[in-house]
């Protein structure tokens, strides 16, 4: 029998399949939340609806908060375009406006909730890092176009702090007026 070395490829496995797995699990959760409320949702539940098995599920997120933590990720990051409108009054007013639209989503909204209870501190980070984001974009555009623009955490708590209060807190919609007097207030 020969030593030599074999000149078929390395076995691999096919590709998607992470994919597709993180896209059912993710599905599976949004799904879950919509149905019922969060704290009936498990690993085990949520790999049965997924198609896969609960090890999979542990070994790739270790936790419900971990798991939420993900995919409340996933589904903030990107989600809004900022706006650039020539001004940044008009740019903050588009993007308070459409932030508070996309608040009142109820599959936004239990997932958001649903993410804070169970991954704690670093679930609102998650459902907020993509907003501080897109904020601090916009102040650093006004800046380099030689304009005044507050500190990104005076504008996050002017801004993100109400729209979140009243979508997670209240049952008061964020009106497009009032998220536009967000601004006002903001701005002066």
């Amino acid at each position: 029998m020969s030593s030599m070395p074999s000149s078929a490829p390395p076995h691999t496995r096919p590709g998607g399949r992470s994919a597709r797995v993180r896209a059912a699990v993710h599905r599976a959760v949004e799904e879950l939340l919509a149905e019922g409320p969060s704290e009936a949702l498990t690993i085990p539940i949520v790999a049965a609806r997924a198609g896969v098995h609960p090890t999979t599920v542990y070994r790739r997120w270790g936790s419900v908060g971990e798991l939420l933590g993900a995919v409340a990720a996933s589904r903030f990051s990107g989600d809004l375009v900022v706006p650039d409108t020539g001004s940044l009054r008009g740019d903050l007013e588009r993007w308070a406006t459409d932030v508070a639209v996309d608040l009142a989503d109820p599959d936004v909204l239990a997932l958001m909730r649903a993410t804070i209870g169970a991954a704690g501190p670093e679930g609102g980070n998650v459902c907020t890092a993509d907003r501080h984001a897109q904020l601090a974009a916009m102040l650093e555009r006004e800046a380099s176009r030689g304009g005044d623009a507050p500190d990104v955490e005076r504008a996050a708590d002017a801004l993100l702090g109400p729209l979140y209060y009243r979508a997670v807190f209240t049952d008061r919609p964020a009106e497009p007026e009032w998220a536009r007097g967000l601004v006002g207030a903001l701005l002066g």
